[in-house]
Parts: structure tokens; sequence; C-alpha cells
């Protein structure tokens, strides 16, 4: 039989968002601790490309800004807060998801093409393709005589 510890008040889900921020306080690829909420990423890396896949349901994503400059790539943008309707009251019971101002950065290699990167957005996942540039191969030059 699995033992399953019961924590009412959240104190878990707490420090693992403590745990989140201070595991990246110094990592100069991330600006977690800054940000209202880190949105998560997954990155592959294929022969020709490099693809993330970022998870920001409930960001509108013309309000998404991407931007690729000398090797580091910048994903921001902002999730609001819902709002209640017209003459209505709300009263939040319970509040897990993130809101606010987001931000993430990355570093890439210089192998990246810059020129050609599309995005797009479906279901609340952002996708970029990032394509690699070919590098120059080393090969022999023969002196003539």
């Amino acid at each position: 039989m699995q033992m399953v510890r019961y924590n009412p008040w959240g104190v878990g889900e707490l420090q693992d968002q403590i745990n989140r921020v201070f595991s990246n306080w110094g990592d100069p690829e991330s600006s977690s601790a800054t940000a209202g909420w880190t949105p998560t990423v997954d990155i592959h890396e294929y022969d020709n490309r490099f693809q993330l896949f970022v998870d920001i349901p409930g960001v509108d994503p013309k309000e998404v800004e991407i931007t690729l400059d000398n090797g580091v790539l910048i994903i921001s943008g902002e999730r609001g807060l819902p709002l209640a309707p017209e003459g209505e009251q709300m009263v939040t019971r319970r509040s897990e998801r993130g809101h606010g101002r987001f931000y993430r950065r990355f570093i890439l290699p210089d192998t990246v093409d810059a020129d050609n990167v599309k995005a797009s957005n479906r279901h609340g996942v952002l996708s970029i393709e990032i394509p690699k540039q070919a590098r120059a191969q080393p090969r022999r030059i023969t002196v003539a005589a």
C-alpha cells in the first residue's frame, strides 16, 4: 500500500515554488526570480533545427514578444487575472495558476539561423522553430607547385 502525505495547507506547493525561484537565482539563462510566473519550456535539438515548446495557456499570442539578438532568445509577455463580468462580485477560492509578467531567456549556440526563426501558437503552446546554419566544414587545401 502506498502512503500519500496529506497536506491541507499547501505548504509543499509553496516550498516547490520557493525552490524553483532560488534554484534559478544564479542561472544566467533564466530570470524567473523577477517574473510573476515562469512558463514551462521543452527544448529539442534536431540535425537541422532547435524546437522550443512553451506552455502559455491564457496568454494572447499578440501579447507575446520574442526576440533573438546576439545569440540570446528572449520570450516575454503577460497573463492577466480573470475579470468578473460587469456588475458581479468575484471571490477567489483557490488560485494556483500564475499571472502577471513572464520572462524567459536562453543562450543559443552560434550555429542558429536568426533570419529564419518561426513561431506559432496552438492550444496555448507556443512553438518556436530555430533553424541551424550550415557550418563551414574543414577542408584540405593543396599547395600548387
